[in-house]
């Protein structure tokens, strides 16, 4: 091959290695999560309040496609809150049931973790992220893309639990908030309001954008 016509090779073997790098940067950047986000629950969401200190989540916007309760038919069998301060509710059907992703997002977390046993970390568009826990198997992997009201686990009684149940959170910056905000925990819907999220330190409060107008 002439001089020329290794240069031309070349600069066609760099315009295709520089088309694939810019590829994977949009298909994959997005969830390349760091190792200690793939192995811890409570951490902040980068990026989720720079430079502001309120954050709305318009929940009414949603498709009817785009949430899905995460165990339908379920009871709840323990709240939120409670005198122990509950990070989420305990909802049961039955062993084996199939446990649903609420919302579309990115599997951030999928492995045994302590008391939760068996958990998925799923980290959504919308700024929140849900938990999953006591699994007895996880059907997806860090990094997973998935749907609302996609079957991501098995319900079971890994970790700390007497009965087969799924532990759910709900979770903004790190900070468990009560699963009842958003879904109608016994009719099994998205609740259709705007969340507002408001920081102050490492605490965020969060209440229902109607009910903070009609106290102004």
């Amino acid at each position: 091959i002439s001089n020329n016509g290794r240069m031309h090779l070349l600069k066609y073997i760099w315009i295709c290695c520089a088309l694939f790098f810019c590829c994977s940067l949009s298909l994959f950047g997005q969830h390349a999560f760091t190792q200690y986000e793939r192995n811890h629950i409570r951490i902040h969401t980068p990026g989720l309040f720079d430079g502001k200190s309120r954050l709305e989540i318009p929940l009414e916007s949603l498709a009817d496609s785009g949430s899905c309760f995460p165990l339908p038919g379920a009871k709840v069998i323990s709240p939120f809150g409670g005198r122990r301060g509950h990070s989420g509710a305990d909802i049961k059907t039955k062993a084996n049931d199939t446990i649903r992703a609420a919302f579309d997002g990115v599997v951030r977390m999928s492995k045994s973790y302590g008391a939760y046993g068996k958990v998925i970390v799923i980290r959504h568009p919308n700024g929140l992220e849900t938990v999953y826990s006591h699994n007895v198997k996880n059907m997806v992997e860090p990094g997973d893309t998935v749907k609302a009201g996609q079957f991501i686990a098995l319900t079971g009684r890994t970790g700390r639990a007497t009965t087969e149940h799924l532990h759910f959170e709900v979770r903004i910056n790190g900070q468990a908030i009560n699963p009842s905000l958003v879904f109608d925990m016994n009719g099994y819907t998205l609740k259709r309001h705007t969340l507002v999220c408001v920081r102050s330190g490492n605490k965020v409060k969060v209440t229902i954008k109607k009910e903070e107008e009609n106290s102004k």
